[in-house]
């Protein structure tokens, strides 16, 4: 039996590659990891079967960086389900053909998703030495933007260390970092990160200082998560709720129940809608939050809804 030869590949099919992983990432900003995990796993041996083609070594290098974004997206998508072990084989994959790429504002950009991971996870020392890695790649490749989304997770790692000196530090240098990076080319891995993005961050890290350290830190806390949940449209429903939750725990903090209710009725009435283990993982610190004052109506009736929505999630 003759061997069929290696396909000949051309720009077009890795630009159609590329493409179909950039409306795969809208859909898992919109619907959760959970509504495209298993697209991109179908689409993992086609990224396979490019790179086994006959092309030049330039277009080599180029499709080394797209399937490495695949594997990166993939490793994104197993986290946003519950499956951080299939993450992190991906991300390590990731890493591998992004370095032959050469493609450090990728490598950046993995080792930030990875970094993610660990912070969800609560290992916070594991995070920023992820961010670390990516702090370096992103200075080699010249993107303040990366650098700035590394900073404000920097921040956020440091915050569950309870090391107040250094969270705000570093978020204080973010917004630096992501005013130079204004008139920069964004690529899909990236473009998620627009000033409500940095908003969010910025809510996100004084809300674990006010859980952690400091109730005073709501103060700064809930106009900026505010003005993220406001900012969110229907391309970052996740978002949206995850954010959600973390004013619902600033309300919460402050005594606010029935503005807490509100709130966190409301982020679970959408998350509802979207595939992701993350959004029900959020959940916790609210409910560990709302335990403490138990004494109220409201957050007697917010816990039972909580309850409920992460049995039926």
């Amino acid at each position: 039996m003759i061997d069929r030869l290696p396909m000949r590949v051309g720009q077009p099919d890795v630009d159609r590659l590329e493409g179909v992983i950039g409306a795969l990432r809208a859909r898992d900003y919109r619907e959760g990891g959970g509504s495209c995990r298993e697209l991109l796993r179908v689409l993992q041996p086609y990224g396979v079967a490019l790179q086994r083609g006959m092309m030049s070594e330039v277009l080599a290098r180029k499709l080394a960086g797209v399937v490495a974004d695949l594997h990166n997206l993939l490793g994104w998508t197993e986290f946003d389900s519950g499956r951080p072990v299939r993450a992190e084989r991906h991300f390590r994959r990731a890493l591998e053909l992004a370095e032959e790429s050469g493609n450090d504002d990728l490598v950046a950009n993995i080792h930030y998703r990875l970094g993610r991971m660990y912070l969800h996870h609560r290992s916070p020392a594991e995070a920023l030495d992820q961010f670390g890695r990516g702090q370096h790649a992103a200075r080699r490749a010249g993107t303040p933007l990366s650098q700035a989304i590394l900073t404000a997770n920097e921040a956020w790692a440091y915050a569950l260390l309870g090391d107040v000196q250094q969270a705000l530090s570093k978020l204080s240098l973010a917004p630096e970092q992501f005013a130079d990076a204004s008139s920069e080319a964004v690529p899909s891995w990236s473009a998620f990160f627009t000033a409500n993005d940095l908003a969010a961050m910025i809510g996100t890290v004084r809300t674990e200082l006010a859980r952690l350290v400091d109730v005073r830190h709501c103060r700064e806390a809930i106009p900026a998560l505010t003005e993220a949940v406001d900012g969110y449209g229907p391309d970052m429903v996740r978002s949206r709720s995850l954010t959600m939750i973390w004013l619902a725990v600033d309300h919460t903090l402050e005594g606010d129940l029935d503005r807490a209710a509100e709130v966190g009725l409301a982020a679970m009435e959408i998350a509802g809608g979207i595939r992701s283990a993350r959004t029900r993982d959020r959940l916790r610190p609210l409910s560990e939050c709302v335990r403490k004052r138990v004494g109220d109506i409201n957050a007697r009736d917010l816990l039972d809804r909580i309850a409920t929505f992460r049995a039926s999630a």
